[in-house]
């Protein structure tokens, strides 16, 4: 078989000073979409990157929305795979602005002891990895003339701050986006010389609780013990959530997890994840989850009920001896498989309305609900692509789990039923959403020639 693949990383590697002077150029652009007064920025960088991929030779537009646009392009080869790349070109806020070492939009490369790094707003979230793949392209287009997949590009400006214009969008526009496989860069590593694919997003779904008893705040030492408290009935609703094994009690929670795949168990296994070291970076050591699971599968795999949070009576300083009126709490949900976030949500609903005295009421209120994305690591892309990964880092890639959800792939697989091939390079102290954002250039160079290697793979797979 022909050696596609060696002269795209010897130009890559040749090419490496221009590549980073393109990300600066990026990186100067304050494209913060969630502030009206960046407007103007958000679209002048989504016209660099249509100038970009245009100068490669994409069919690349501008397309514009009720928000922010998307750029889109289309290339490549009509008889290859055809993948379809998402990134997102917009940055998070730069507040409190103090607490920066320079200027967030003045890029610069800086040494420290784990290396060069290139400091700014975006530079890991998400601008760094976008470009990536774009730089992969580049070199292969150099070497080649032309890629061995066919390729659409579907760049967002509205990812940090909330996607509002995203799903209507791809609705819209879903015969165009549709492809074999989706390839997304706004992950990480699962350390520092282990490259990873996520194949499995939990899904969220958030509920607010209040319990209603008297119909104002009470004197204790007048109605204390007669009257019912709702904090205590709360607190007990509450309290039987979970058995003493981290177990959810609500029915049905579990009808539809799966079990982790032996080969995937396996893999987590040889990652040697350090579960006592992981929780002593928080002040804790014991694993809270399900008793019968490892701790990695408590935050991959399985799904979970947590209280993020309660309020009740008087919570000022000094003392109140109030029986409060009400009670209120707000509970999520991280859901896995196939589990249904509305089914969980009638589910909860019941739990509580089955443990309410008469003399108490209860209102509910929904805070979104989004099921888990499970990716097939069935099709040979996934195979190919880790395969092409452990070619180029220290140790061999892993399929992985991630505990948060990434919208976009759930929406990827409900409106356009594709999978998602999660591949970043961030790593965990670049310091995403908060002063001195930084991305290692170990990590942008062989990101770049990981890119590559798996348009080579995915193209023979």
């Amino acid at each position: 078989m022909t050696d596609t693949i060696t002269p795209v990383l010897s130009r890559i590697d040749a090419d490496l000073p221009q590549a980073l002077d393109r990300l600066v150029d990026l990186l100067r652009i304050p494209s913060i979409s969630t502030d009206p007064a960046h407007k103007a920025d958000v679209e002048y960088a989504a016209d660099w990157l249509v100038k970009d991929l245009s100068d490669m030779g994409f069919s690349a537009h501008k397309d514009p929305t009720t928000g922010h646009p998307m750029v889109v392009a289309t290339g490549g080869a009509d008889d290859g795979p055809h993948l379809l790349f998402y990134g997102h070109y917009d940055v998070q806020p730069v507040d409190p602005l103090h607490l920066w070492d320079r200027d967030p939009f003045d890029p610069q490369v800086q040494d420290t002891p784990r290396g060069k790094v290139i400091r700014a707003r975006g530079a890991s979230d998400d601008k760094g990895q976008l470009m990536t793949f774009l730089e992969a392209c580049r070199a292969w287009l150099a070497v080649h003339g032309s890629l061995p997949v066919k390729l659409t590009f579907f760049l967002e400006g509205e990812e940090e701050s909330g996607s509002p214009s995203l799903v209507p969008y791809m609705k819209a526009h879903a015969d165009a986006l549709k492809a074999d496989i989706a390839l997304i860069c706004d992950t990480g590593m699962y350390d520092a010389q282990t490259p990873a694919i996520t194949t499995m997003l939990r899904g969220l779904l958030g509920e607010e609780v209040t319990i209603h008893a008297a119909d104002r705040d009470l004197h204790s030492g007048m109605f204390g013990g007669a009257a019912m408290n709702p904090a205590r009935v709360l607190a007990r609703i509450l309290a039987d959530l979970h058995d003493d094994q981290g177990r959810v009690t609500v029915p049905g929670f579990y009808d539809d997890v799966p079990d982790l795949p032996a080969d995937i168990r396996a893999q987590w296994a040889g990652l040697g994840f350090d579960a006592e070291g992981f929780l002593e970076q928080v002040g804790l050591r014991l694993p809270a989850g399900e008793q019968d699971r490892s701790a990695l599968e408590m935050i991959w795999a399985r799904p979970t009920c947590e209280i993020n949070g309660m309020i009740s009576g008087y919570t000022g300083a000094g003392f109140k001896t109030v029986l409060p009126a009400q009670a209120s709490a707000k509970v999520s949900f991280r859901l896995v498989g196939a589990q249904d976030p509305h089914k969980i949500r009638a589910a909860f609903r019941d739990f509580v309305q089955a443990r309410l005295p008469d003399d108490c009421r209860v209102e509910f209120a929904d805070h979104g609900a989004s099921p888990a994305s499970t990716m097939s690591t069935d099709h040979p892309a996934f195979e190919a692509a880790r395969q092409a990964l452990s070619a180029e880092w220290p140790k061999p890639a892993a399929f992985v789990g991630s505990g948060g959800s990434i919208p976009i792939a759930g929406y990827l697989k409900t409106i356009l039923e594709m999978d998602s091939m999660l591949v970043g390079f961030a790593k965990e102290d670049d310091a995403i959403h908060s002063p001195n954002e930084k991305y290692d250039l170990d990590s942008f160079h062989r990101g770049i020639r990981s890119w590559a290697r798996i348009i080579d793979a995915v193209s023979k797979a």
